[in-house]
């Protein structure tokens, strides 16, 4: 991860006090390295938001994982919230995984970088392709598949991605698992910059979903629209995790602050 110094301690998590377009030029950097024969092995970097800082305070082995990641960006507003509250050098905005793809794909389709997108239905992934394609004609697409496979498959889809060259891989399976994968795929795939968690970013990017008016988001509040939208499947996850994660953040980031 990074040094101490660039990080704040949310609900026990080390979250990186970085901007989106300084996360573009991490990724950048690193890419060059890799290129150059002088990086280190393929990173994970992943997220943080209300859900995860919930899933880290009850389930070790993902507790593990996510210590174990490379980096990891505030994509909820809750964690922006409360790093503002434990340090006089809180974290300097929301990195929205769905809002940082874009960046991404842009700095991507500049210098060559190579994508794979693997999560979703076979049709869903199928149509977040199609999208990018139209968004960023430029990028270098490496392929895509969907996230429903026999995880004792998992060697075998490793060499049909590998066979691509990606330099970036983007998992969207969900939580605690596309944790797991990305720590699997990363020694499995030689190519790799980084395995990038990504969540429902494909569901968003294939039309699927849309995302909340940008006034909600800045209020913190896209959970309660997603919920809004889809209370069967949102609802009470919503109401658990939050104050799970509620309890969580203000129980362990006053103590493991720096800054």
């Amino acid at each position: 991860m990074a040094e101490l110094d660039d990080r704040v301690w949310i609900g026990g998590i080390p979250v990186e006090r970085m901007t989106a377009s300084g996360w573009c030029r991490l990724m950048l950097d690193d890419w060059r390295s890799r290129r150059a024969g002088r990086g280190r092995p393929p990173k994970v970097v992943t997220t943080v938001n209300g859900q995860v800082v919930s899933m880290f305070a009850s389930d070790p082995q993902f507790r593990d994982a996510l210590l174990a990641a490379d980096h990891v960006a505030p994509d909820g507003m809750s964690v922006v919230f409360a790093s503002r509250l434990a340090t006089e050098q809180p974290l300097p905005e929301r990195v929205a995984t769905t809002d940082w793809f874009h960046h991404a794909a842009k700095a991507a389709s500049r210098h060559g970088m190579r994508f794979y997108i693997l999560g979703a239905t076979a049709e869903m992934n199928a149509r977040a392709l199609e999208r990018i394609r139209i968004l960023y004609p430029y990028l270098q697409l490496a392929g895509g598949r969907d996230g429903y496979f026999d995880r004792a498959d998992i060697g075998r889809v490793a060499q049909e991605i590998a066979a691509t060259r990606p330099d970036i891989l983007w998992i969207g399976v969900g939580n605690p698992e596309q944790l797991m994968l990305a720590h699997r795929f990363r020694t499995l795939i030689p190519s790799l910059t980084w395995v990038r968690t990504c969540g429902g970013l494909f569901d968003f990017l294939s039309g699927l979903r849309t995302r909340a008016p940008e006034a909600v988001q800045a209020m913190g509040l896209e959970w309660a629209w997603r919920a809004a939208l889809e209370p069967r499947r949102l609802g009470w996850r919503y109401a658990t995790t939050n104050v799970n994660a509620i309890l969580a953040m203000a129980r362990d980031t006053p103590r493991r602050s720096h800054g």
